[in-house]
């Protein structure tokens, strides 16, 4: 925690994670930990979450396939009866596979939707109830630098990405009278093993290149967006987007 903020409102807040085994979404178990939060986290990928478990939030990793959205609501109900319910919801989880125009069938489609939009806006229906009984909450929502860029080979991915900011801005409005913040991050090219699958090191260079701050992106700078959104400093702070992208363009 030296040298990074430290959020006194965020002790004992009940945080839920989605996506959270690895990359983006261990930066933010890690980070949400640190804080004193009490932290759950969702993947489909056991052994990575177990891994990430062992290390920042031993007990807080549950393994589900977000896809199945019954599976998930109760996922999500039992760590809520665990925690006592939810104060914050991180909708992190995704996948940015690379496609053509010419590959996508309906039944692709239909996955990628699930994968990276559907998800969210049922895992948001199932922790709303114990935040308005709260007296309030917030959800952070994961979009996409990929869509504002226009990026090639990611048409699905990037309309689900897309999609997810105006859920955000409709959401903000239907739940800010209850004291519910719903806000989207934008990451731009964050170095993980995730992304290392696409771009090569003359890739990564040429992305630094086109950024106005040198140097590559980490998951914890992403995860120091996050814990702010997520604090009572941002409590006036909703139905926007709030880019980590060190200026790409």
């Amino acid at each position: 925690m030296s040298g990074r903020a430290v959020y006194p409102s965020l002790a004992g807040k009940r945080v839920l994670v989605t996506g959270g085994a690895t990359g983006i979404g261990a930066g933010l178990v890690e980070a949400f930990a640190a804080q004193g939060a009490r932290v759950a986290f969702i993947d489909i990928d056991e052994a990575g979450g177990a891994a990430t478990a062992a290390r920042f939030a031993p007990g807080a990793f549950h393994a589900c396939d977000l896809r199945d959205i019954d599976a998930l609501q109760g996922v999500i109900g039992r760590i809520g009866d665990e925690l006592g319910g939810i104060d914050v919801l991180v909708n992190n989880a995704a996948n940015d596979d690379r496609h053509s125009i010419e590959a996508v069938t309906p039944a692709y489609w239909d996955d990628r939707m699930a994968t990276n939009l559907r998800h969210l806006f049922f895992a948001a229906q199932a922790v709303v109830p114990a935040m308005r009984a709260a007296g309030g909450g917030a959800i952070i929502n994961f979009g996409s630098i990929s869509w504002h860029l226009g990026l090639p080979d990611l048409v699905v991915y990037q309309t689900a990405k897309a999609a997810i900011e105006g859920m955000t801005r409709a959401l903000a409005r239907d739940l800010g009278g209850h004291n519910i913040r719903v806000t989207t991050i934008v990451p731009g090219n964050v170095e993980t093993p995730r992304q290392a699958l696409w771009h090569t090191p003359a890739d990564a260079a040429e992305i630094v290149a086109a950024q106005c701050v040198d140097g590559r992106i980490q998951p914890a700078d992403v995860a120091a967006m996050a814990l702010f959104l997520a604090s009572d400093d941002a409590r006036m702070c909703t139905g926007h987007e709030y880019f980590v992208d060190a200026g790409w363009r």
